[in-house]
């Protein structure tokens, strides 16, 4: 997304923090520094408050989310909210984006998604792009992969677009899950904003495996204004 000379930047804000052990500020960080690289004027934020900001979000056109678990008020779940349904895009992974803020219904519903459960073990697993949608920017030449990763099961909006998808490998504790087919990657339209999510990237190993990267800047691209 590279700007020409002479237009102004799209404006990307990043929002961290929550549970360090997905180690928000240096994959918030790591996300920042590749918005830059691609263009982005960017903002880093350590504070929910940037969603009480109604000029700063009028002006925003992504925000990234990169905050597990945690608490959101009303008002900063209305400003969020309010700013991706006038058209500011949303992205994210892991729990940064689906297991943020627990009992917001109004934030999962925008999101299309929300953790419920990983096996106590990493798993491996291969994520699969849908051959349907072959031709989404955000899936061009992605094939399938395997990570070995906490591999999220979710509870789903069924209005979303699964760009890719896994087969939920054994889990001693839940047995009665195997083989179900679960959303790795999907997106969604909220107003006029663009969400995406990928649901990999526990930590920064994850998101250095070259389809994620690939996959994640991309989707960024593509939910942006």
């Amino acid at each position: 997304m590279t700007e020409q000379p002479g237009t102004t930047p799209k404006h990307a804000l990043v929002v961290r923090g929550g549970w360090d052990g997905h180690v928000p500020v240096p994959a918030g960080d790591r996300c920042a520094a590749a918005l830059k690289e691609d263009g982005y004027a960017v903002t880093v934020s350590d504070t929910l408050d940037s969603y009480l900001d109604a000029g700063l979000l009028a002006g925003t056109d992504l925000i990234v989310q990169c905050w597990t678990m945690g608490s959101i008020t009303g008002e900063q779940s209305a400003g969020l909210t309010a700013a991706v349904r006038a058209g500011t895009g949303l992205a994210g992974w892991h729990g940064g984006i689906v297991d943020a803020f627990r009992p917001d219904t109004r934030y999962q519903l925008m999101t299309g998604g929300q953790f419920v459960h990983h096996p106590r073990q990493f798993s491996t697993y291969e994520v699969r792009p849908r051959p349907e949608h072959a031709g989404h920017p955000v899936l061009a030449g992605i094939e399938p992969f395997s990570v070995t990763t906490e591999q999220y099961y979710l509870h789903m909006d069924p209005a979303v677009e699964v760009l890719a998808d896994s087969v939920y490998e054994p889990d001693p504790d839940h047995p009665e899950l195997d083989g179900i087919v679960v959303p790795v990657v999907w997106t969604r339209r909220w107003g006029a904003g663009r969400v995406f999510v990928i649901t990999v990237g526990h930590n920064l190993a994850d998101l250095d495996v070259p389809e994620v990267d690939t996959m994640l800047k991309r989707g960024m691209r593509w939910a942006t204004r």
